[in-house]
């Protein structure tokens, strides 16, 4: 499995590469405040890298809201099981 993960690996770079070599061309960025000029193949590397942050971000978001959910779920079980736990030692009571 390492094996191919490591082929998998130089595959991927060794398409990027050429990517980077038949993309070298600068290309003129317009943003807010002034225009830029920047490779296209490190344009395309840096927008994949901000995507990533951004995937990164909303995970996190993510992971910590369903972590907070499941510790008040585990509250509620554990509310219920003591509920459950004193409604089996109550005694029974006759309706006469």
């Amino acid at each position: 499995m390492k094996i191919l993960s490591y082929v998998l690996v130089i595959i991927i770079l060794i398409v990027g590469v050429s990517f980077a070599g038949l993309n070298s061309e600068s290309v003129s960025i317009n943003y807010y405040v002034g225009v830029g000029k920047l490779p296209l193949s490190l344009l395309v590397v840096i927008t994949f890298a901000i995507g990533c942050l951004i995937g990164l971000l909303v995970g996190i978001a993510m992971y910590l809201r369903l972590k907070s959910q499941n510790f008040r779920l585990k509250n509620r079980i554990k509310i219920a099981e003591k509920e459950v736990s004193n409604l089996r030692t109550m005694p029974l009571q006759d309706n006469r």
